[in-house]
């Protein structure tokens, strides 16, 4: 499976550099631009905190768990990384990463960006829409199954895998309303 990782924060810098091209041209400040940045980056890697979730609440029986709980008493944070790195496929029951968050999460987000124009906010709802995007596609594009189970995961009903491309294209679509929403926002 690809490292997920770099491509969240592939994913984010290259809407950064969309965003600021946009942003410069309608002549916003520096510290804005920073603050766009700054929420890109912090928004790409907090739904994560559903695996460390998954190890101290859902799960904690489990040797991984036990591990990260070990890892982290040491404040040894690269092995935490590795272990996040190799076993972050086999967390199929999430909080954050699962379809009912991800439309309360879209609903969540139009709701901000009809309220605010703080670009660390917008920029930051950006980013955990796009997090969920991007392990949506890499799933996708790997295995369906997998992407199945852990996004209707707890749901007796799931979403026929045929109709997967088209739940993540409904996104996509969110995805490119609060791109443009977000740049609008400073007009």
């Amino acid at each position: 499976m690809p490292h997920k990782f770099r491509y969240q924060l592939l994913a984010s810098l290259t809407v950064f550099i969309i965003s600021s091209i946009a942003l410069v041209i309608l002549r916003v400040g520096n510290t804005q631009i920073l603050s766009v940045f700054l929420g890109l980056i912090i928004g790409s890697f907090i739904l994560d905190i559903d695996h460390f979730i998954f190890w101290f609440f859902i799960k904690p029986n489990l040797e991984e768990s036990r591990l990260a709980r070990v890892a982290l008493s040491h404040y040894d944070f690269k092995s935490v990384y590795r272990l996040l790195k190799t076993s972050h496929h086999h967390h199929q029951n999430l909080v954050f990463h699962h379809y009912f968050f991800q439309v309360i999460l879209a609903l969540f987000s139009f709701f901000v960006f009809t309220l605010t124009t703080n670009l660390f906010v917008l920029s930051l709802m950006i980013a955990l829409n796009l997090h969920l995007l991007i392990d949506e596609i890499i799933d996708y594009f790997y295995n369906p199954k997998i992407l199945q189970k852990w996004l209707f995961a707890r749901e007796d009903i799931q979403l026929p895998i045929k109709f997967l491309n088209r739940y993540i294209l409904i996104f996509i679509l969110f995805f490119i309303l609060f791109i443009i929403l977000l740049i609008n926002s400073q007009k």
